[in-house]
């Protein structure tokens, strides 16, 4: 299987590179967000290279270089970018988008790592080799290999994941507060981590409690809540991962007296996002319904649109068989919050990408019977990873 996984990531790599090269014969470049003629085209470096870095990578570049001098930017959390920055500093003849790639590249690689390893808790190998596959050429995996948080996101939440399934909580925990400096719903490890020690610790320590036959069941359910608060209040957990979050709201409070900027800025990215009230996923799909109608079949918002709202139709979709397969609770109570809390903005807008940190989504689609099925989907799946590359290397919003 290490060898189906080392050549699935060369060829995946040579594709995206190949993908974004080619694709310059019948795409134009038409970049829909700035800065891409100040730190993008002079950087020297191939087109097929340097495009990786669109649309956030190039807010992340900002931050590495300047901080959070331009406006707007809190909304991206500081960890990735603070490694750039750092790294840059270490070896200034080195170029940033390199570094921040470099960066993404390792992450994907600890990512597959720890991924393997996690499902090697629960699965075999064959099961665990075709849900590398359909993660790997999954239609928006190419942000794995951008200048993105996704890959070092993901590695801080799988292993996180890993170290707490085999009771290292504390290492589980500072991975989660790491996770959770990098975007915010990295805080979503939390419910998630504190179900597992629920499972690991407290129904164990309750099972062996030994109550009074004669006292009532009153008491018995109150020494049952007790025991349960006093196991929950002794979890690394619950200290360590909210401390991410935690340390860049305090900057932002100190810095410019507002702890929630990163929420309250969401509104001057566009797709109509609330930053001050909480729209319900019932209302964003009804809004979505009236722009497919409203919106000629030939703009790209169109398009955009349905492709917003069949990703999270999808999502939702697969989440509901994960159930139905009992994948663990705990991946699915981080990857409902992951879906479901960036809708409460009232957008879709950039769903196909977020989809990506529900990783269950991968493993139900491993677990599909018949390899002729999961052979079409796969090629399905590469078809539109070529495409929707081709696009966001120049400059096209996917996701």
């Amino acid at each position: 299987m290490k060898k189906v996984i080392i050549s699935s990531l060369i060829i995946w790599r040579l594709i995206l590179f190949f993908d974004a090269y080619f694709a310059s014969s019948y795409l134009s470049f038409r970049p829909r967000f700035p800065y891409s003629d100040v730190l993008l085209i002079p950087s020297k470096l191939p087109f097929w290279i340097w495009s990786f870095a669109n649309f956030d990578g190039v807010h992340y570049l900002t931050i590495a270089k300047n901080g959070y001098s331009a406006q707007f930017t809190q909304v991206f959390f500081p960890f990735y970018p603070f490694i750039i920055g750092f790294i840059s500093k270490v070896f200034p003849y080195l170029n940033e988008i390199v570094i921040g790639l470099f960066i993404s590249s390792i992450s994907f690689i600890l990512f597959i790592y720890y991924f393997v390893r996690l499902l090697k808790l629960d699965y075999k190998n064959n099961r665990i080799k075709w849900i590398l596959l359909f993660l790997i050429f999954f239609p928006t995996s190419f942000y794995f290999g951008s200048l993105y948080t996704e890959s070092l996101f993901m590695a801080l939440i799988i292993s996180s994941f890993y170290y707490a399934r085999i009771n290292r909580w504390w290492l589980a925990g500072i991975l989660g507060a790491i996770a959770s400096a990098t975007r915010p719903i990295g805080i979503l490890l939390l419910p998630a981590l504190m179900w597992e020690w629920h499972i690991e610790n407290i129904n164990y320590q309750i099972s062996n409690i030994k109550y009074n036959a004669k006292k009532s069941k009153i008491t018995s359910i109150f020494k049952k809540i007790l025991h349960s608060t006093f196991y929950i209040l002794h979890s690394p957990v619950l200290y360590l991962v909210p401390l991410g979050l935690i340390a860049y709201m305090f900057y932002l409070q100190l810095t410019f007296s507002d702890a929630l900027m990163f929420w309250h800025v969401q509104p001057i990215f566009g797709a109509q996002r609330s930053g001050n009230d909480i729209i319900l996923l019932p209302q964003v799909f009804w809004r979505y319904i009236k722009i497919l109608i409203s919106v000629n079949l030939h703009q790209i918002g169109f398009w955009i649109a349905l492709w917003e709202l069949l990703f999270t139709i999808f999502a939702i979709y697969l989440l509901l068989l994960a159930h139905k397969l009992k994948i663990r609770t705990s991946y699915l109570i981080f990857s409902w919050l992951s879906i479901i809390i960036p809708t409460f903005t009232g957008t879709l807008s950039s769903m196909p990408r977020y989809i990506l940190t529900a990783f269950p989504l991968f493993i139900v689609l491993g677990t599909i019977s018949g390899k002729y099925m999961k052979s079409v989907l796969l090629i399905i799946s590469i078809i539109l990873m070529l495409i929707f590359t081709a696009l966001f290397t120049h400059g096209y919003w996917v996701a």
